[in-house]
């Protein structure tokens, strides 16, 4: 299992496609709840990840913490016209890497 420093450092591991608007309500709810000299440490790849993403990474949320909301854009292709292309935004929750503690079994 890796620790939060190989995380980081690690390759790439989210699904971020390089919205600036995503980036930027991600990077804001950073700045207010860990203040502005946290934002060196922001890597949209690595250290704000999905519940799902931590825990493929042996890592779970601390105990109270609250994710990050953000949004993604789904592009669908019609059924009955396939060039026609509907979006919609679905809403995901993040965890930045100060939200999460490596996972431990009880036995």
């Amino acid at each position: 299992m890796k620790s939060i420093g190989e995380i980081l450092k690690g390759p790439e591991v989210s699904n971020y496609m390089g919205s600036d608007k995503t980036r930027a309500l991600v990077e804001e709810e950073i700045v207010r709840r860990w203040g502005q000299s946290e934002l060196k440490n922001y890597d949209p790849l690595r250290s704000a990840l999905t519940f799902r993403n931590w825990i493929q990474l042996g890592m779970v949320p601390k105990k109270g913490e609250k994710a990050i909301r953000s949004f993604v854009v789904l592009e669908t292709k019609d059924k009955k016209d396939p060039k026609k292309i509907t979006k919609r935004i679905k809403s995901i929750y993040l965890f930045y890497y100060r939200q999460v503690q490596e996972y431990k079994k009880h036995e």
